[in-house]
C-alpha cells in the first residue's frame, strides 16, 4: 500500500495539495483514500462536501475520512474510555466531563496510525493519502509510536504489577475501580499495533513524506527545520511541493515586485534543497474549492505523470559495517553541529536531541552491549561508531 504523508506550515495549502493528489490518484485507478487528521478540519470545503467521522466515497475510487477522536473513543476503544470515565466519577468528577477526559493526550494521534494500519490490512486501498496539521503537530503524529512504546513500556508496565496487587488488598478497601484484564489488554494491543505501525512509516518503498511551502521566507525555514526533524524520525522526505507560485505574466507594478521577492525565494529553496524533487502550483485566480479546480491543481503539479509514484527511497538512517566497527548513518540537513546532543542510554538505545526534538533509537541485538567509540558530525550526516565487545 502505498502511503503519502503531506505536511507544511499552516496557510500553504497543503490540504489542497494532498486533495488534488487524492483526486488525481483516483483518476489513475488507484483505489484512493485521504484521510484528514487535522482537528480543525478543512479538507471537506477543499473538496467542496461534506464530511463525517465515517468514510465517505467522493467519486470512482476516492473516499474520504475526517477523523474524529470522540467517535473513535466510543466505537474503538470502549474499555479504556469506560474504565478511565470510572475512576473520574470515583474522584467527583462530573459524568460528561468524565468523558472528555477519558480522552487522554495522544489518542488522536494513535488513532490516525491504527487507520493506516487497518487499511493495510485489509487491502482496500491503494493509495493512502494523509493531510496533516501544521508541523508541529505532525512530528508529535510521527514520533508517537516510539514515545507511546515508551511509556506504555514503563507506566503500564508499573500499573500491572500495582493491579495484580490492588485487586488482593486495596480494591476490598476503597472505592476506586480497577483497570479490568480488557482494559489492560487493550493496552497490549496499542503497543503491538504501534510496532506494526513504525514498521509502515519507516518503510521508505511504500511510505513517504512530502512537503508543501510557499515560496516566502517563514515558510521555507520552516520547511527547512521539518525535513531535519523527519530525519531525525527516520521518514523518507522524498520531494517539496511550492504552491501558490505566481506567474511570470502578472501585471501591475505591486504584482512585478512579488514576483521578483518570488524570483529570490525561488533561488533559496533549490540552493537549500536540490537535488530534492521540486514541483510547483501556480496561484489559481478564483477560489480553490471543488473537485475542478483541484484537477487543475493536479494539472500544474503532476501534469500527466502518476501522482503515486515514489520519487525517492533512500532511508536517512541506516546502519553498515566496516572493519569490524558498526555505523549509524542519520542524515542531518539544515542542523548545526552545536545543535546536536547525544545520550547513551540503557545498552540498547541511544537518545539524539536537536533543537526542541528528542529521539531514542534502539539499537540492533547484536549491539546491545557494544561500546559507543564517538560521533562524527559533517555538516549533513551525523555517525556513530561502536564496537561489539568480544
Amino acid at each position: 500500500m502505498r502511503t503519502i504523508i503531506y505536511n507544511g506550515k499552516g496557510g500553504v495549502g497543503k490540504t489542497s495539495v494532498a486533495a488534488a493528489t487524492a483526486l488525481r490518484c483516483a483518476q489513475k485507478g488507484h483505489r484512493t483514500m485521504i484521510m484528514s487528521v487535522d482537528t480543525a478540519h478543512s479538507l471537506g470545503d477543499s473538496l467542496d462536501i461534506r464530511l463525517s467521522s465515517e468514510i465517505v466515497n467522493i467519486g470512482e475510487n476516492l473516499d474520504a475520512l475526517e477523523l474524529n477522536i470522540i467517535h473513535e473513543m466510543r466505537t474503538k476503544w470502549t474499555s479504556i474510555r469506560d474504565y478511565v470515565s470510572a475512576f473520574m466519577i470515583s474522584q467527583g468528577v462530573e459524568d460528561i466531563t468524565a468523558e472528555e477526559m477519558a480522552i487522554f493526550p495522544g489518542m488522536e494521534m494513535a488513532a490516525a496510525l491504527f487507520y493506516v494500519l487497518q487499511f493495510k490490512d485489509s487491502e482496500a486501498y491503494d493509495v493512502v493519502i494523509i493531510d496533516t496539521p501544521p508541523t508541529g503537530e505532525t512530528l508529535r503524529l510521527l514520533s508517537f509510536p516510539d514515545v507511546s512504546d515508551w511509556y506504555i513500556d514503563r507506566l503500564f508496565g508499573i500499573v500491572k504489577r500495582m493491579v495484580s496487587v490492588a485487586r488482593m488488598t486495596l480494591g476490598k478497601m476503597i472505592d476506586i475501580p480497577l483497570p479490568s484484564k480488557e482494559v489492560m489488554d487493550s493496552i497490549s494491543d496499542i503497543k503491538n499495533n504501534m510496532e506494526r505501525v513504525k514498521e509502515v512509516l519507516e518503510d521508505p518503498e511504500n511510505t513517504t513524506v512530502r512537503l508543501v511551502l510557499n515560496p516566502e521566507r517563514m515558510p521555507i525555514n520552516e520547511t527547512m527545520r521539518s525535513y531535519a526533524y523527519l530525519c531525525l524520525y527516520n521518514k523518507t522526505v522524498e520531494c517539496l511541493i511550492v504552491n501558490k507560485v505566481l506567474p511570470q505574466d502578472v501585471d501591475g507594478n505591486f504584482m512585478k515586485k512579488k514576483l521578483e521577492e518570488q524570483e529570490t525565494y525561488m533561488n533559496m529553496i533549490h540552493e537549500a534543497f536540490d537535488p530534492l524533487k521540486i514541483m510547483y502550483a501556480f496561484q489559481l485566480e478564483t477560489e480553490l474549492r471543488g473537485l475542478e479546480k483541484l484537477d487543475e491543481m493536479a494539472d500544474m503539479i503532476f501534469g500527466d505523470s502518476d501522482p503515486a509514484e515514489v520519487y525517492a527511497k533512500t532511508s536517512p538512517m541506516h546502519f553498515e559495517s566496516k572493519d569490524g566497527i558498526d555505523i549509524l548513518y542519520i542524515k542531518m540537513p539544515f542542523i548545526n553541529k552545536d545543535d546536536i546532543e547525544l545520550f547513551r542510554g540503557s545498552n540498547n538505545s541511544v537518545t539524539i536531541k536537536i533543537g526542541d526534538q528528542r529521539r531514542t533509537v534502539a539499537l540492533p541485538l547484536t549491539l546491545v552491549d557494544a561500546d559507543m567509540l564517538g560521533a562524527e558530525f559533517d555538516g549533513e550526516d551525523l555517525t556513530i561508531r561502536f564496537k561489539r565487545k568480544k
